[in-house]
């Protein structure tokens, strides 16, 4: 029965995506390392086929990304991603460049990288990672021209990130929305 479950994050097995650790390049152990809840959605197995997180710039995601943000993330990285003990992530530089893809920024998260950025593979249910990382990626305040996770145009409509916006107007529309995409 369990290797039914895993089985079933990809489909096609040939087409799954291999993730690899940032820092010693390693094959991650997503199927074994990963909490069971979490995994079955449309979104996780788009993902564990592409490499792209379909929740990217899904309004109904951003709200438990944020959420998931605060609680994992912030303490270390700022409460808007402005960097503390860690690097900021609402800019254009990534100290690690596969960040720039939501895979890269995946395996990143859910593998660790150096000094005290830990893996959160086993802390983190898949689709709430890619929640998170869909917070992220909206939280950016800098030129997107480069940003590989947005397509040209999610690139001439985005909008860097406005705290004051978001508390003021954006997160309450963000609320109403669904967090979904195709296929849910």
């Amino acid at each position: 029965m369990t290797f039914c479950a895993l089985a079933g994050l990809g489909t096609n097995a040939g087409a799954q995506e291999v993730f690899r650790n940032t820092v010693t390049g390693e094959t991650l152990d997503v199927e074994g390392q990963a909490p069971k809840e979490g995994r079955d959605t449309p979104a996780v197995k788009q993902f564990m086929q592409t490499g792209v997180d379909p929740y990217v710039e899904v309004a109904g995601c951003l709200p438990k990304g944020e959420e998931i943000y605060l609680e994992s993330c912030s303490g270390c990285h700022g409460h808007i991603g402005e960097g503390k003990v860690g690097p900021g992530l609402n800019d254009s530089y990534w100290t690690y460049p596969k960040n720039q893809t939501d895979k890269g920024i995946f395996e990143t998260i859910f593998g660790g990288a150096n000094g005290m950025m830990g893996p959160h593979g086993q802390d983190l249910e898949l689709d709430n990672m890619l929640k998170l990382i869909a917070w992220i990626r909206h939280i950016q305040k800098d030129d997107v021209a480069d940003a590989e996770w947005l397509n040209d145009e999610q690139k001439k409509n985005f909008k860097p990130f406005d705290i004051k916006a978001w508390e003021a107007t954006g997160k309450a529309a963000a609320e109403k929305a669904q967090c979904k995409i195709s296929g849910n």
